[in-house]
């Protein structure tokens, strides 16, 4: 039997029909310009690596996608196409790393490129070890410019934040970001003398902290070993602290002492954190010189305690058996009151150098001590040599040789001591709340700065992490260490949207042979960089290719969390109440 439709039923079909046809055009469109964005839309496309993210999970095999400054995808991205295409089979990626400790404030504005740096991987810098590069008074500036060696570089800025602006807009290479100096602080308010600040005074050096804070500074540092800084009381700090940590910001410290007072120092930190309730990191952790080398046991156990109870302490450590300051750091802080020249003048006093002779002789034997810098043309000829061997040269005593070369070398000259442990240091990277600072500017093998010796941390200390300690004796895995420069620092000083491979995070990304990357800096020969780092990226723009830095300045002055937009604009011309 058959059937007829009536005009009106095939009429309905018909409108049916193309409905569904419109309905499967508007389906397609946007898949069609949904996989037309996927062919072109990316500016890199990172593929075939392994990605450590930096929270240290385990390495995921996949491929990462940058659009401008950031990281647009990360996944299966094999339909996807890009203007620049990087093959990372057999290589890891990973977020940029973070330099918890940098002293590259000079050498950045004589050259943003970061070389030693960048070779390692390191895409953000963190500056202010009690000292910082604002504020600044007229007499600080003259100060600075005075003290000049081979680096030199005008001031044009008064605040901390101008100082940080300054460098992005000259251009640099990484990203940089800076905590306040307690010292620089105290200096401002008080210069340089050894007594306690009147009320007026600590009020106005709280102030200093606030609108720094609002500036984006990331928090206070201390250096309390060095003058001024070793001139400030912890009372003095508690109440700057607090002040710091109502701005979200932390205390980071170069404790009073790392050796014969370790125990007390790092107590005094922890008093600082909890009375002020502020987290608290200490600068390159250590116990130094061998009759102290078996208190870090009770040091991490401190800490682990103090983090039981709730409060936030972490360090930061490098990762070799020597330290690298300047020679007056052996001389008590009492004779360099006043700075420098003030310093030098008093060691001209026969009876005042006898009496810092006679203080320096009771602390015993010095460890061995290289001198690796001059401002004197006639002392570089001494450049690599031990203290012992000048004094032998000489015919005197250490003490006297020091000395002498403090008047000559009108207090400039640096050196590198011996006086850590190396099973302390395997010891303290086990503690899954140490990152890594350099403790050493950011350089290059050229030019200016080969004029002198440099610690070989400058060249070697991130890449000695992944080298010596994950490949060679394996303290940390592979995805931890990564963690331990990327994710860890990040969340603890607060940067937004940086240390981890995330979709939206900025584009700090490096890739690098996990076989292959290795320090080649020594003490004898440190200025050499590390090998094994194939890519760096810094917000999306590639600055070292195969290796190769290729001059790219694409740095940002990173904000703390108490960053305040335009409300520190101008304040280098009224900071100074």
């Amino acid at each position: 039997m058959s059937m007829s439709m009536s005009a009106p039923m095939v009429r309905n079909q018909g409108f049916l029909m193309q409905l569904l046809i419109l309905l499967l055009l508007l389906i397609a469109v946007p898949a069609q310009l949904l996989a037309q964005e996927s062919a072109v839309g990316f500016d890199v496309l990172i593929r075939n690596g392994t990605v450590y993210d930096g929270s240290g999970g385990a390495g995921l095999r996949a491929d990462v996608g940058i659009k401008g400054d950031r990281i647009a995808a990360i996944g299966d991205l094999a339909g996807a196409e890009a203007a620049a295409v990087i093959d990372a089979n057999g290589l890891a990626v990973a977020p940029g790393f973070i330099n918890m400790l940098s002293w590259s404030t000079a050498s950045l504005l004589v050259d943003g490129r970061s070389q030693s740096e960048i070779h390692q991987g390191v895409t953000t810098e963190i500056m202010g070890e009690g000292a910082s590069m604002g504020p600044l008074t007229d007499e600080m500036k003259q100060r600075t410019l005075s003290r000049q060696g081979d680096l030199k570089f005008e001031i044009t800025w008064t605040t901390l934040s101008e100082y940080l602006d300054q460098l992005e807009k000259r251009g640099v290479s990484p990203n940089v970001a800076s905590f306040i100096g307690s010292g620089t602080i105290r200096e401002y308010v008080m210069g340089l003398q050894n007594r306690r600040p009147t009320a007026d005074e600590m009020t106005h050096m709280c102030e200093v902290v606030r609108r720094e804070m609002e500036g984006g500074a990331l928090g206070i540092g201390s250096a309390l070993l060095y003058t001024p800084d070793a001139y400030n009381a912890t009372d003095d700090l508690i109440k700057m602290c607090r002040v710091a940590a109502t701005y979200g910001g932390i205390y980071i410290s170069h404790m009073r002492s790392e050796g014969e007072r370790l125990i007390e120092s790092v107590n005094d930190l922890i008093r600082i954190s909890s009375e002020a309730d502020i987290p608290a990191e200490i600068y390159h952790m250590k116990a130094g010189g061998a009759a102290n080398w078996n208190k870090m046991d009770r040091v991490i156990a401190m800490i682990n305690a103090a983090r039981r109870r709730g409060l936030s302490i972490s360090a930061n450590i490098y990762l070799y058996t020597a330290t690298s300051n300047r020679l007056t750091s052996r001389i008590p802080a009492w004779a360099q009151e006043g700075g420098d020249e003030a310093l030098v003048k008093r060691l001209q006093d026969r009876v005042v150098r006898e009496k810092v002779a006679s203080e320096m002789r009771g602390r015993g034997h010095f460890p061995k001590t290289i001198l690796i810098g001059f401002e004197s043309k006639r002392l570089r000829q001494l450049t690599g040599k031990t203290l012992e061997e000048i004094a032998l040269m000489h015919g005197k005593d250490e003490v006297e040789t020091l000395l002498d070369t403090v008047i000559e070398d009108n207090a400039f000259t640096r050196i590198v001591s011996f006086t850590i442990n190396e099973k302390n240091i395997a010891k303290e990277l086990k503690q899954p709340w140490v990152s890594l600072g350099s403790d050493a500017a950011s350089i290059a093998s050229e030019g200016v700065f080969i004029k002198s010796l440099t610690h070989p941390r400058a060249y070697g200390n991130f890449a000695r992490l992944f080298g010596k300690y994950v490949r060679e004796e394996k303290v940390l895995s592979l995805p931890e260490a990564v963690r331990r420069v990327t994710g860890l620092p990040a969340s603890h000083i607060g940067l937004d949207h940086r240390g981890l491979i995330r979709e939206g995070y900025f584009a700090d990304v490096v890739v690098f042979d996990p076989e292959k990357f290795t320090d080649l800096a020594t003490f004898d020969d440190p200025h050499r960089y590390a090998t094994g780092m194939n890519h760096v990226f810094v917000n999306g723009v590639q600055v070292l290719k195969d290796g190769d830095h290729t001059g790219a300045k694409p740095g940002r002055a990173l904000k703390g969390p108490g960053w305040k937009p335009g409300k520190t604009e101008g304040a280098g011309a009224s900071i100074i109440d």
